[in-house]
């Protein structure tokens, strides 16, 4: 995945229109209080043709927590706009966290477009991140994928159940669960992330799978973290333990 930030920018592309006149009346109306914007998702990337209807991520970092705009969604000329508002010290200590949720997360720390950096702290943002991974140990990564696995060896079972029931609709959206649980299992055990969870099912082979399909990865995923060290299944001591 890229980690660049200076990806040329497509300027007749509307979600662009828009995402620089969101940055500019947030610049205009919170002067104090905003360090950075930022686009990040597929639109940083550069290279993906959402067109006008697309989506735009926005990052607001602001010097203090609860300054700047609120977070919100909205649809601005066509374009969603989903903006996300945190301080600077707070995404930070995020960037620097190693979660089940890690293959989902990390590419909005390592990817972006600056809208406005003045002190170049998006680039602090992707080195912490990028340094927080270089120092991670590989029980890390496995301890972060079993919690993964179990939240889709549950979604698993749940979808199996309500398709026994006849509850279609329901168990295909247990199924999508687990899907994306088990593309996030395999994402960190082998140190990948993705942009999205669309992705992630795309890129790990599970977009389509099916439910037996789906069990026979979560199966092969157990006996792997089985292999690094310990099992999925243990006693309750194991529970108390941690």
């Amino acid at each position: 995945m890229s980690v660049s930030d200076d990806q040329p920018r497509v300027r007749d592309d509307q979600r662009w229109t828009v995402a620089e006149r969101v940055a500019e009346a947030i610049r205009r109306r919170f002067p104090a209080d905003v360090l950075a914007i930022a686009v990040h998702g597929p639109l940083a990337h550069g290279d993906d043709d959402g067109g006008g209807d697309g989506e735009v991520g926005l990052l607001v970092v602001t010097y203090r927590p609860g300054t700047g705009p609120r977070p919100a969604t909205r649809r601005v000329d066509g374009v969603l706009v989903d903006l996300t508002v945190a301080a600077a010290d707070d995404y930070l200590g995020q960037a620097r966290q190693l979660s089940p949720l890690w293959p989902l997360t990390a590419d909005r720390y390592v990817t972006t477009q600056a809208l406005h950096d003045p002190t170049g702290w998006l680039r602090t943002l992707r080195d912490e991140h990028l340094g927080r991974l270089a120092r991670a140990r590989p029980g890390e990564f496995s301890t972060a994928a079993r919690q993964s696995w179990y939240r889709g060896s549950a979604a698993h079972s749940r979808a199996a159940r309500l398709a026994e029931w006849y509850e279609t609709d329901q168990a295909l959206l247990m199924l999508g669960e687990a899907r994306l649980a088990a593309a996030t299992v395999t994402g960190l055990l082998s140190r990948t992330y993705f942009r999205d969870p669309g992705d992630a099912v795309r890129r790990t082979g599970l977009a389509g799978a099916d439910m037996t399909e789906v069990g026979v990865v979560l199966t092969r995923q157990a006996d792997e973290l089985a292999a690094r060290g310990r099992p999925v299944d243990g006693t309750v001591d194991d529970l108390l333990t941690g």
